[in-house]
C-alpha cells in the first residue's frame, strides 16, 4: 500500500504512516445486514414528479474513504463539491477536506485537491460562495475515534497511537469548527480559522439576502447545563447563529430551539440542521431526528432567527437534510435513508407550499445503495434547470464509499 502512504497526515511520524498503511480498511455497516448480492444504485429513470437522468460515481479513491460532502454552483456557473476524503474508515483519524470541481453542469469532475489537513480529523465540510466572489469552506474536527474504544482503537490500535504524538494542548487548540476562504477561485486557500461560538452542522452556514451568514447549529448539554437546568445531561441543542464579517465572529440569535412534545428529551435525539432563507424573509429549518419514526423535524422563524416555532415531524424518513429552492418556489429537500424501507439510498421530497407540506405520495428515490453506510446528501442547481445531488455511498458490499452523484430533474 505504498500510494495510501502519500495520503497520510504530514504532522505525524513515519512509523504512524507505516501503521496507518498496513490497517484493516474493512467497510463497517451502520444499520444492518449488507446484501451478499450485487443490486444495482439506479434508481427508476421516470418517477411521478422526476426524471434521473444519471446516477454514478464522480470520485473513488481506491482503498480510501469518502464522506460528508456539501455541492454548491458558483457564480461563474462551474459546481464545487467539498468532503472529508483519504479516510481510512467512517471513523478514523486521518481525514482531510477535498474538493473537486465541475465545469460541465456535473457531467465531468476534476481530480481531488486537498484544502485543510490538520492534525485531527477533518470532516463535514460546507461551502458557499460570498457576493464579491470569496468562496468560504467551513469543517469541524473530531476525535470521535477515542470515544468507542471497542468499536475504535481497540480494532485500531495506530488511532490511538497517532494520537498519543499529539500534545493535548494542540489537540484543544486543534479541536472545533474552521473556516477557510479562496479569494482566486479556489486555487489557493487561507489557513483554517477556528470560529469560535458557533454551533457546527454538516453543510455549513448560508448566505442570506443582506449578505450576513446565518447557521443553525447543534451543540451538547454538559454537565454544568444538565445542574442547572434539570435536563439530561448529552441533551442535543439546536441553536440559531448570525455573523456579519464572514465567519470570523457569530452572534447567538436563539440558544435554544425547543421541541414539541418532549421529542428532544432524551440524549442525543436531534442531529444536523440545514436552513433556508425563502423569499420573504422566513427562514425553514430541518433537523436529523433520532427518535422511534426516525423522521426529520422542522422548524421555522418569521423575525431573522431570533425566534423558532417548535419542532413538528415531517413524513421523511432519512437525514440528515438539505433544503434548495427552486426559481419557481417549490422546495426540494434530500435526505439519505439507513433503513430497508424499500432501500437503503438517497431520497427527496417536494413541498409546494413553502414548506407547510410536504409530497410524501411521490416521494423521489435518487439512488440505491447496498448498506446504511451512505447519505449526507447537498443539491444544488445546474444552468438549464437540473439539481445535482451529490452524496457518499459504496458501489458494492465490498467497497469502501466513494463520492456519488445524481443528475435529475423536478417533471412537475
Amino acid at each position: 500500500m505504498a500510494k495510501a502512504t502519500s495520503f497520510r497526515k504530514q504532522t505525524v511520524t513515519a512509523l504512524l504512516f507505516l501503521l496507518a498503511c498496513g490497517a484493516s480498511c474493512a467497510p463497517t455497516s451502520l444499520s444492518g445486514a449488507e446484501s451478499s448480492k450485487p443490486i444495482s444504485y439506479q434508481p427508476p429513470k421516470e418517477q411521478v414528479r422526476a426524471q434521473i437522468k444519471w446516477v454514478k460515481p464522480i470520485c473513488v479513491e481506491t482503498n480510501r474513504y469518502i464522506g460528508w460532502p456539501t455541492v454548491y454552483r458558483l457564480k461563474n456557473g462551474e459546481m464545487m463539491a467539498v468532503f472529508s476524503g483519504d479516510r481510512q474508515g467512517h471513523v478514523c483519524p486521518y481525514g482531510k477536506v477535498q474538493m473537486i470541481r465541475s465545469k460541465d453542469d456535473g457531467e465531468t469532475w476534476s481530480a481531488p485537491v486537498t484544502i485543510a489537513n490538520g492534525i485531527l480529523d477533518d470532516r463535514d465540510a460546507g461551502i458557499m460562495q460570498m457576493p464579491d466572489g470569496e468562496i468560504l469552506v467551513t469543517h469541524f474536527t473530531s476525535i470521535a475515534y477515542l470515544s468507542d474504544p471497542a468499536a475504535h482503537i481497540d480494532r485500531h490500535p495506530e488511532y490511538r497511537w497517532h494520537h498519543e504524538k499529539i500534545p493535548p494542548e494542540m489537540v484543544k487548540e486543534s479541536l472545533g469548527y474552521f473556516r477557510t476562504g479562496s479569494v482566486d477561485g479556489g486555487k489557493t486557500w487561507s489557513k483554517p480559522f477556528k470560529m469560535y461560538g458557533v454551533n457546527s452542522g454538516p453543510h455549513g452556514p448560508i448566505l442570506l439576502r443582506d449578505g450576513s451568514l446565518f447557521a443553525l447549529g447543534r451543540s451538547f448539554r454538559d454537565a454544568k447545563s444538565a445542574a442547572a437546568t434539570g435536563k439530561p445531561i448529552h441533551q442535543c441543542i439546536i441553536s440559531a447563529w448570525r455573523s456579519d464579517d464572514r465567519g470570523f465572529t457569530w452572534k447567538c440569535l436563539c440558544p435554544e430551539i425547543a421541541d414539541r412534545n418532549g421529542e428532544n428529551a432524551k440524549p442525543k435525539m436531534m442531529h444536523e440542521p440545514s436552513v433556508l432563507e425563502l423569499p420573504d424573509g422566513t427562514l425553514l429549518g430541518m433537523v436529523r431526528y433520532h427518535g422511534p419514526d426516525g423522521c426529520l423535524r422542522q422548524t421555522s422563524s418569521r423575525d431573522g432567527g431570533r425566534t423558532w416555532t417548535p419542532f413538528v415531524a415531517t413524513p421523511m424518513l432519512g437525514y440528515p437534510p438539505h433544503l434548495i429552492q427552486l426559481p419557481d418556489g417549490k422546495i426540494v429537500c434530500v435526505y439519505g435513508r439507513r433503513v430497508k424501507k424499500p432501500h437503503f439510498g438517497e431520497y427527496a421530497q417536494i413541498s409546494d407550499d413553502g414548506g407547510k407540506t410536504w409530497d410524501s405520495a411521490n416521494e423521489i428515490v435518487l439512488s440505491i445503495a447496498p448498506s446504511g453506510d451512505l447519505g449526507y446528501p447537498a443539491s444544488c442547481l445546474g444552468s438549464d434547470g437540473s439539481i445535482v445531488t451529490i452524496y457518499y455511498q459504496r458501489l458494492d458490499a465490498k467497497t469502501l464509499p466513494c463520492l456519488m452523484a445524481t443528475k435529475w430533474r423536478i417533471t412537475k
